[in-house]
């Protein structure tokens, strides 16, 4: 009889960890998560069976959200609130990954690597870092950058890799970064409320090889966006114009990179002609028009 009530409790005992897995990969965004989404509400048009929605949690607390491919193993995108910072990078927090997109975790939330060959058991479902250790001409580039957040644990949860993506160094270190600078400062100028992020990607087939597998793909494009409708209407007239949202796009690669700022419907019309989104692809909810007073969240 002991034995019988031990093996139930072990039994409910691992019912509960799956539960607490499968909280975290959600087909719908739990509301926890959807705030770091304007109105609540994710990007519409990128729905795919072979996406999930990660809800990025770190030291017991959601931190931002994640759409990832699990074939291509790298984020669609990731979706955050900007927090006002100095900028400063946080440098001692180890790489992690997502136990939740494994079917073998016992983990909710993103962990660091284990020692050893333990990745081999949830390296079908996303990248590791053996992926990148002889990728020299890639860096692993953040989607939701540490700067862009100011508290140490939102800056360690960035940290994961199913937030960055291949990013060739002189566009890394170069273009890409001045643009994360400069709506970092523009953002912490002038942005009085919450300022809503959307970064992605885009790919056309080119991928890092390991062991002559195709493992991680190599985005073409990046794309980053902002919604923040609560602004300083006083700012000078070349960054009022940027309000309330504004969005870039950036060539990955190595030979003249640049990233060119324009208007979210812009961003939306151009990956709409360079990548498989639906018709009725929209970053922000309305276009991040303001709403009216009263209007309750969708």
């Amino acid at each position: 009889m002991v034995f019988c009530i031990i093996e139930r409790a072990q039994a409910l005992a691992w019912v509960l960890v799956l539960v607490m897995v499968e909280a975290e990969v959600q087909e719908n965004y739990s509301p926890a998560c959807r705030e770091f989404m304007y109105m609540g509400t994710p990007p519409l048009g990128l729905e795919d069976k072979g996406l999930k929605k990660i809800c990025q949690s770190y030291n017991g607390k959601p931190r931002f959200v994640t759409l990832y491919d699990t074939f291509d193993h790298i984020p669609v995108y990731s979706a955050y609130t900007f927090k006002r910072s100095d900028g400063a990078k946080k440098v001692d927090v180890p790489w992690m990954y997502e136990p939740q997109l494994s079917t073998v975790s016992d983990f909710g939330e993103m962990q660091p690597f284990p020692q050893g060959d333990l990745h081999r058991s949830f390296e079908d479902a996303q990248a590791v870092l053996e992926d990148y250790s002889n990728a020299v001409n890639f860096e692993r580039g953040h989607l939701n950058p540490d700067e862009h957040q100011s508290d140490p644990n939102d800056k360690a949860a960035t940290y994961t890799l199913t937030n960055v993506v291949p990013q060739v160094r002189e566009f890394n270190i170069g273009p890409w970064k001045t643009h994360e600078h400069t709506i970092r400062r523009r953002l912490n100028n002038y942005c009085r409320g919450t300022a809503y992020m959307v970064t992605g990607v885009t790919t056309s087939g080119n991928m890092i090889r390991r062991h002559n597998i195709d493992r991680v793909a190599v985005p073409t494009y990046l794309w980053s966006a902002y919604c923040c409708i609560d602004y300083d209407r006083n700012a000078p007239f070349e960054e009022r114009t940027k309000f309330p949202a504004y969005a870039a796009h950036g060539l990955n690669q190595k030979e003249r990179p640049e990233v060119l700022e324009m208007s979210v419907q812009q961003l939306e019309n151009f990956l709409k002609s360079v990548t498989f989104v639906d018709k009725t692809f929209q970053i922000f909810y309305d276009n991040c028009v303001p709403p009216d007073n009263g209007l309750h969240m969708p």
